[in-house]
């Protein structure tokens, strides 16, 4: 059995469907009236409010603390910033920066002082010292420093008596200060242990 011929399909005349430039030019010019339309008609741009009827906060940038004045007596020799990191330390929506500082001394070990930065609340002023987590009369060095879940943690080098030389030191301490009723507290003691 040979199969069978399709059936010849009678289509209706398709003339008049021939496209021409003016088609084409019409097509172009209605698509261009669709585009502009909707650069026009964009939606303002969303904005979430807190509870209370207060707007969010936008993006702030975290201080830069190559703009602040620190509060270390180096004789002239000027600061260095060993360390930083940011993050939202008080939980209002912009980032603080802490910031390891020591004098810029040609050789040996400098003790650091830790210090966090902020800017004021609308986030467009100076940045500014606003707590001081160690003080560089502490005799500390900081080895590391980071900012998470709202917490400064901090590995800080220290000596266990002045006949140690202060380019080795032989004393290693976790320390933690999370932002507590106005205020920082330590909340890691200072479990010092020798290295």
């Amino acid at each position: 059995m040979q199969p069978s011929a399709p059936p010849d399909l009678v289509l209706p005349d398709l003339a008049h469907n021939r496209t021409s430039a003016v088609h084409w030019l019409a097509t172009a010019t209605a698509m261009a009236a669709v585009v502009a339309l909707a650069g026009v008609l964009t939606p303002d741009p969303a904005t979430a409010s807190q509870p209370g009827g207060k707007p969010a906060h936008a993006k702030v940038a975290a201080p830069d603390p190559a703009s602040v004045t620190f509060p270390l007596k180096c004789g002239g020799a000027g600061t260095t910033v060993t360390r930083k990191a940011s993050g939202d330390l008080d939980r209002n929506g912009s980032p603080e920066t802490v910031a390891a500082v020591r004098c810029d001394a040609g050789s040996g070990t400098p003790p650091s002082g830790i210090y966090v930065l902020t800017r004021s609340g609308t986030g467009d002023g100076p940045a500014r010292v606003v707590a001081t987590l160690v003080a560089p009369g502490e005799q500390q060095s900081v080895s590391a420093l980071a900012v998470r879940d709202g917490a400064v943690t901090a590995t800080l080098l220290g000596y266990s008596s002045p006949d140690v030389p202060r380019w080795d030191p032989d004393v290693r301490q976790k320390a933690k200060w999370r932002w507590q009723g106005g205020k920082f507290v330590r909340s890691v003691p200072s479990q010092a242990r020798s290295v």
